[in-house]
């Protein structure tokens, strides 16, 4: 599971990337200082695939925070609530993979935090489990050498539930991470496209619906 530290004073909304990141599959730690993110970032006692950076920290500040963090090559995120170019240039030119202004929608953060780390490698263009093999790059998706032709949202949703196996994926979660929108309540969207997937590659044993919540991928 791909590992992230979050790196925000305010601990609501430390606590909205945290629960909103969870959901989505990936395991998060949360620090509130910038003092003690230097601490930790010093320490080497630690494996992060990215870290999502607040510019205003108390201690120790975001920019100053890149100088402990560029040579560990670790992708960074800045997150904040300057928008001035002169400030969005600065955090590029220090070493940062995107920058984004407060406030944002979840589902923008969650498609940059992927975007990065395709870039960066952490995600694979190819995956091969089970009895599938999917290139991300062509969006093809095969079983036993065959074809499985898939719509774009099937192949999105095969695609979330594959880089995160074993995690149950709320519904509000597949439909922003797919849709790209506000989740209404409405299941049946989501639910009607996952039947579809799961008939189409033959993973109904695989695909558990999870109560209350969405569904699980069991491989």
């Amino acid at each position: 599971m791909l590992k992230i530290l979050i790196v925000e004073d305010e601990k609501p909304i430390s606590d909205l990337l945290k629960l909103s990141l969870m959901r989505a599959g990936y395991s998060c730690q949360c620090i509130y200082d910038g003092t003690a993110a230097a601490d930790l970032l010093e320490s080497g006692n630690f494996s992060y695939d990215l870290i999502l950076l607040d510019v205003m920290l108390p201690g120790v500040d975001g920019f100053e925070l890149m100088e402990y963090i560029s040579p560990l090559e670790i992708p960074v995120i800045f997150i904040t609530a300057k928008n001035s170019v002169v400030d969005r240039v600065r955090g590029l030119k220090m070493g940062a993979d995107d920058y984004i202004v407060k406030p944002f929608e979840i589902v923008e953060l969650l498609a940059r935090v992927e975007a990065v780390l395709r870039r960066n490698h952490k995600i694979d263009s190819f995956i091969e489990i089970g009895d599938l093999q999917i290139d991300l790059r062509s969006r093809v998706v095969k079983k036993a050498g065959q074809e499985i032709i898939l719509t774009k949202k099937e192949f999105d949703i095969l695609v979330l539930f594959v880089q995160n196996p074993g995690a149950a994926l709320y519904r509000e979660t597949i439909y922003e991470r797919v849709w790209g929108g506000d989740y209404t309540g409405n299941s049946r969207t989501v639910d009607l496209h996952v039947q579809r997937l799961r008939k189409k590659t033959g993973w109904e044993d695989h695909i558990k619906a999870v109560h209350k919540v969405g569904y699980r991928l069991e491989v």
